[in-house]
């Protein structure tokens, strides 16, 4: 009887109503029988009945927290939740609200401290934290800091507990306000368990500006993590702001990951954005540029573009670490490169020593000279006298190297050749000490090739370095100096004709030494003497007529055919190793390793030899003809 009556009622409430009944609440389930229940229905049964008290209590606490969003101050917002009962929840609300207010007025919270009405939310909240929700838990968990409770405090700990415990119910966007947060308390035992729930939930983010800030703030402490925003960026390249990708590529550069696929998908994106950039947009695009080696054409030459018509509101700081991350990127805009020189002649007097060093270093590096060179080495040496002592040996070392590739280093070079100066250079143990050392040799070079009249003092002949271990140094060779080595004995004839892999006195390596003589057929070069070797293993003086014949190879696979001009480095070696007597041949990576067979390598070696012949004879024809037009 009862498993038939239940069935009647199910299929009851499964019949519609009937066609004229106005639209309203369901009815509710057909009375039983009295004999099954034993009594007339209970009010609370009945549809009619509304929990009238809970209403209103919802209706106050919707009040109250208007009332707490509402306070214009810390003062008011305490006055509203004094004397009150509040839940959990509320008092986590009003917290959060307290910190904003406080920070926003710039308030000290320790004047809130003693408060008890700051206290009776504090105990409010720890005492029954089960109870809040979600979003206002991590809103308490960045506000407890704000308003000066200590970390390692009772209520930071519960809060953090009961984080902890959530993490996995937490939706996405709290997470990432949690990770933003916990970036500055790397301390904080929430934060690995944060990054390792977006590293399993990374496919879930949506939304550049949640992409761009996980990268920005805590990319650097996961690196899977970063792994996954690198993706992910590269997917919304295309939706990114000229913002988002500064900060995109600033963070690449201050955590050192050459991404290349993102980089160029961020430059092709960049070029499609408005021509005006804006001036902290360019000078930090060029920043990470430059710290990430990354040479891209068309970016470089809109940054240069752009950066010119806004030097006059640069800082001297920012000029000259714009001229430096250009000349790290080997990218020489010339008239950028003259409104720079313009800029240091303008404001000398408001520029450090230190800047202006900066700037005379990036015009060596990329071997640019002025157009108004008088006037602006002449302000240099103006600044540079008698403060050179005020300079770190590195520092000074790298100014006068780039004055050398300048051809302006006449008057330093005895106070950096002197003794005192390098033996205090050889006592640097720092990082730096290597290349500076290196650069101090060149600097012999050019006072004994380029400094006619110098008497000296010049750097002792057992410091300028000896053959090294070749072994390692072939090790190390590249792809263009083996195929290099590989070829040359086949255009010369033989493998005792040439010298491979030599390391000069001048402080230039050349990756393969050749003596012709004068019908330009070559000779065994080790019988003869080497003025340029610290060592050398023949003792025969070079036949008149002879000549040595230098190989530098050029690994920059991205330049075009004039890019050497650009090389400050490249210049000075070639100066230097014109005036030991050397006829240089250069091979460039472009052209030697697209050559794949064995004899094309042979044959373009042959031609490029020929080709520095024919073109000395004309220099030497050409000098005899203007001296004979002299006389």
């Amino acid at each position: 009887m009862a498993a038939h009556l239940v069935r009647r009622c199910c299929r009851l409430l499964l019949l519609p109503g009937p066609p004229g009944r106005p639209p309203g609440p369901l009815p509710g389930p057909p009375a039983l029988p009295r004999a099954l229940h034993g009594g007339p229905p209970r009010p609370a049964e009945t549809p009619q009945a509304q929990p009238r008290p809970r209403e209103e209590g919802a209706g106050a606490e919707q009040q109250l927290r208007e009332l707490i969003q509402g306070a214009a101050d810390p003062q008011e917002l305490l006055r509203v939740c004094g004397g009150r009962g509040l839940s959990s929840n509320m008092a986590g609300m009003a917290l959060a609200r307290l910190a904003r207010l406080a920070s926003e007025r710039g308030l000290d919270p320790r004047a809130l401290h003693g408060d008890p009405r700051l206290l009776q939310l504090l105990s409010t909240l720890d005492g029954q934290i089960s109870q809040v929700w979600n979003t206002t838990l991590v809103q308490v968990l960045r506000a407890l800091p704000v308003l000066g409770v200590p970390r390692a405090g009772r209520q930071v700990r519960s809060v953090e507990q009961e984080v902890l415990w959530r993490l996995r119910r937490l939706p996405l966007r709290q997470l990432v306000l949690l990770a933003e947060h916990l970036a500055g308390h790397r301390d904080s035992p929430l934060l690995p368990e944060v990054l390792r729930k977006l590293e399993l939930r990374w496919t879930e983010l949506e939304g550049t500006r949640t992409v761009v800030t996980l990268m920005a703030k805590v990319g650097h402490l996961a690196p899977t993590l970063m792994e996954r925003l690198e993706d992910k960026a590269l997917e919304l390249a295309e939706q990114l702001d000229v913002e988002e990708m500064r900060r995109v590529v600033l963070a690449l550069a201050l955590q050192q990951r050459r991404c290349v696929p993102l980089l160029r998908a961020l430059s092709y994106h960049l070029l499609q954005k408005p021509p005006e950039l804006g001036l902290p947009v360019l000078t930090d695009l060029l920043f990470a540029y430059s710290k990430l080696n990354f040479q891209q054409p068309q970016v470089l030459h809109r940054l240069a573009l752009e950066l010119q018509p806004h030097l006059g509101a640069l800082t001297p700081a920012q000029v000259s670490r714009c001229a430096r991350s250009f000349a790290a990127l080997r990218w020489l805009s010339r008239p950028l490169a003259e409104g720079i020189a313009q800029y240091s002649l303008d404001n000398s007097r408001d520029m450090s020593l230190t800047h202006l060093c900066g700037i005379v270093v990036s015009f060596a590096r990329l071997n640019f000279q002025p157009s108004c060179s008088e006037e602006f080495f002449t302000m240099l040496h103006e600044r540079l006298r008698g403060q050179e002592a005020q300079l770190e040996p590195a520092l000074l070392t790298d100014v006068v190297w780039s004055l050398c590739v300048l051809q302006q280093a006449r008057p330093y070079l005895r106070q950096v050749l002197s003794p005192e100066f390098h033996t205090r250079l050889r006592g640097d143990t720092s990082l730096r000490a290597p290349s500076s050392w290196l650069k101090l040799i060149h600097i012999n070079a050019t006072a004994r090739l380029e400094a006619p009249g110098y008497q000296g003092p010049f750097l002792p002949a057992e410091l300028l370095g000896g053959d090294g271990d070749k072994d390692k140094d072939k090790a190390k060779a590249t792809p263009l100096q083996r195929g290099l080595w590989e070829a040359l004995p086949g255009a010369l004839g033989g493998r005792d004709l040439g010298r491979h892999n030599v390391r000069t006195v001048f402080g230039w390596d050349i990756d393969a030494e050749v003596v012709l003589d004068s019908d330009n057929k070559p000779l065994p070069v080790r019988d003869f003497s080497a003025p340029h070797l610290s060592h050398s293993e023949g003792t025969k003086p070079l036949p008149p007529g002879a000549k040595r014949v230098a190989f530098l190879c050029w690994e920059f696979p991205q330049f075009s055919s004039r890019g050497r001009d650009l090389l400050g480095r490249g210049a000075l070696a070639r100066r230097h190793l014109g005036r030991a007597g050397f006829l240089l041949v250069e091979v460039p990576h472009y052209e030697f390793l697209e050559l794949k067979l064995e004899r094309q390598r042979v044959s373009y070696l042959r031609d490029k030899v020929a080709k520095a012949l024919a073109t000395d004879m004309a220099t030497d024809t050409a000098t005899d003809t203007a001296t004979d037009t002299a006389t």
